[in-house]
């Protein structure tokens, strides 16, 4: 794949995490640690917490590295941000340069050989998964999610116009 593309794939997972996690930040605590009554599980501080800690995660394994950040207690949405951050931005240094040799060597992770190209298809499907269930439960809070696809940001970063009539 061409390396402008994974990098505009891995921009549009951070543009749409970070639209996400401003979102959420407006809201209460009890809004926060609310248990969805939905097949969805955990609450939206926990599965935010968990998408950024997992993306980190994916980056630490690509760079061949222990993890930064190591929570014990749920984050402060600064830090959370920060974290977002450094690892959305890290994630698209890696798709910008095809030629890092993490991207071009195989590790072994939990008893498995992984291509790296696993571990980043994994990050932006993890991302996507966790953002919509997050987006279901603003909706079971009567609150209008971003709209953070593929379109939205094509519409954000003027690779989408609408031609005139």
């Amino acid at each position: 794949m061409n390396a402008t593309i994974l990098a505009r794939l891995f921009e549009h997972n951070h543009w749409a995490n970070l639209q996400l996690i401003a979102a959420c930040a407006r809201l209460t605590p009890e809004q926060l640690d609310r248990e969805p009554q939905t097949a969805t599980r955990g609450s939206i501080r926990r599965t935010l917490q968990h998408l950024i800690h997992s993306q980190e995660d994916y980056l630490a394994q690509l760079e061949g590295r222990e993890l930064h950040f190591d929570w014990q207690t749920a984050p402060e949405f600064e830090e959370l941000q920060r974290a977002a951050v450094s690892t959305g931005e890290g994630l698209i240094a890696l798709a910008r340069n095809e030629t890092n040799p993490s991207l071009n060597t195989k590790f072994e992770r939990d008893g498995y050989s992984v291509e790296p190209w696993v571990v980043m298809l994994q990050a932006i499907n993890h991302a996507t998964e966790h953002r919509e269930q997050i987006k279901s439960m603003l909706n079971s809070l009567d609150i209008t999610p971003p709209h953070i696809d593929g379109w939205a940001y094509g519409m954000v970063t003027e690779a989408l116009i609408e031609l005139s009539a």
